[in-house]
């Protein structure tokens, strides 16, 4: 007799390996200083720049309702969008320079989920303590101190966020208008929804996912190895300096070391404690690693405990440790071709900008045709177009300009051409009406004739100046 076949045992297999938790142990340092610098400049110029006032305006303002961008005395249209395009190139070639050469600078030190994350990690440090006392709060049974201090940590992530989301808004909305709308509770849909966006994702990112974002989020980690190769200054560990590692007395100095069968190493973990995505750095060169160098900072305290010599961790690249080159050696390889291609493309596109800013026109004209009559006839058999003009003051001086035209013998305003003044970044639109003869309009083709504008600059002493032409067309009828 056939036995049943028994029920196969069903089992759970997740796809996806937990995240612990990663509590990095405060650092100091010579890395750690240059961070906290980076974080104090890049705050000061964020949180500041929109209260500076700037020839009685905010001294940079996206104003994008009146389609305006103010840097101090600079003033921006949609029309010089090519200037954020060129930005764009030079940041895009400087990150490129800085990574051939040293790594990941600016995800260690500058990047905002590096120095909000720090910020963030500093607010949590005093309320809930170092690495230890955090892990055992949060091991802990809910009590008072803990809703207390977890409360407190909150509470200043909280403010960081809604301060940050609020000086963010500032740059597109003059931030004194959004700060008096704010306290009397009259801010707009728009300016309350990117408040608390912008401030929903700085406190998520900074004070939640904080290394997911660098690990599994951002693009950088993933193709950054383009730009590497052996010849990057990135943080390494010296293995053959370093290994067999293992704990050992403070007493054993470092000639003794060779006997005791040790290497430099003792193993305290210290460098994987500190790291703010958790990776241990002696397991070689990993994406992970965004060059923050607490790792060293960490390390070379070890070190002088130990009274060994410094940098087991330290900034080298992969033929400096293979080799066993000095960091002499290793910095006569940056000017490599790679660096060379970079530092050319950017020193070119950075002397394009700046010559191109510097030899700008301080105003900008569009033409506009009137649509509605393209030509007409009228009095004394005299043909006539009219023409929409918008002058734009792209400076911050007040500019008197003055229009001609040319193109057409006998081409002329209707009345006389006004000197039209504008206010400092001021555009206004202004109605222009050109007439030609009626001798003039019989010798012409019907049809539409080429013709320019010149918009002249004068000085206040009436001393002509600058010149911009923008080219249009006259139209006969038939």
């Amino acid at each position: 007799m056939n036995k049943p076949l028994a029920e196969p045992e069903l089992k759970t297999v997740s796809l996806y390996a937990a995240q612990p938790k990663i509590y990095p142990r405060a650092v100091h340092g010579w890395f750690a200083v240059w961070r906290w610098a980076l974080v104090f400049l890049t705050q000061a110029v964020f949180y500041g720049m929109p209260w500076w006032n700037w020839n009685g305006r905010q001294a940079v303002l996206f104003d994008l309702e009146a389609r305006r961008f103010f840097i101090f005395d600079l003033v921006l249209y949609p029309q010089d969008l090519v200037y954020l395009t060129a930005l764009l190139l030079i940041s895009a070639y400087a990150l490129f320079l800085f990574t051939a050469v040293a790594g990941r600078l600016w995800c260690g030190y500058a990047c905002p989920q590096t120095v909000y994350t720090e910020i963030f990690l500093w607010i949590e440090r005093h309320t809930e303590g170092d690495r230890g006392a955090r892990i055992r709060l949060d091991r802990a049974d809910w009590s008072l101190e803990k809703v207390l201090r977890k409360s407190a940590k909150h509470g200043g992530w909280l403010a960081v966020s809604l301060w940050t989301g609020f000086t963010f808004v500032g740059y597109f909305t003059p931030i004194r208008t959004l700060g008096d709308a704010t306290l009397q509770g009259l801010l707009g849909g728009w300016q309350t929804f990117w408040i608390l966006f912008y401030s929903l994702a700085t406190y998520g990112n900074a004070g939640f996912l904080r290394e997911q974002v660098c690990k599994y989020m951002c693009p950088y980690a993933r193709f950054q190895s383009a730009m590497f190769d052996k010849d990057t200054l990135v943080i390494s560990y010296d293995t053959a300096r370093g290994e067999p590692r293992g704990p050992r007395s403070k007493k054993l100095a470092v000639a003794d070391l060779s006997s005791a069968s040790v290497g430099s190493c003792v193993d305290c973990k210290q460098c994987v404690q500190v790291c703010p995505t958790g990776i241990d750095i002696r397991d070689g060169l990993q994406y992970e690693c965004i060059g923050c160098a607490a790792c060293i900072d960490a390390c070379n305290g070890v070190m002088d405990s130990f009274d060994y010599p410094r940098g087991l961790i330290r900034y080298a690249t992969q033929n400096g440790i293979q080799k066993g080159w000095t960091s002499a050696q290793q910095w006569r390889r940056v000017l490599r071709p790679r660096v060379l291609i970079y530092t050319s493309i950017l020193l070119l596109l950075s002397a394009a900008m700046v010559w191109s800013l510097a030899t700008r026109l301080p105003f900008r004209a569009d033409v506009v045709r009137d649509r509605a009559a393209l030509a007409r006839q009228v009095e004394d058999g005299y043909i006539e177009n009219v023409y929409r003009l918008q002058l734009m003051n792209a400076s911050g001086d007040t500019l008197r300009l003055r229009l001609d035209i040319s193109g057409i013998d006998t081409l002329a305003f209707s009345g006389p051409p006004a000197v039209q003044s504008l206010a400092p970044a001021e555009a206004r639109w202004v109605t222009v009406a050109l007439r030609v003869p009626p001798e003039t309009a019989g010798q012409l083709n019907a049809g539409a004739h080429p013709m320019q504008f010149r918009i002249q600059q004068v000085a206040p002493d009436g001393a002509p100046g600058r010149v911009l032409v923008e080219k249009s067309t006259f139209v006969i009828p038939r």
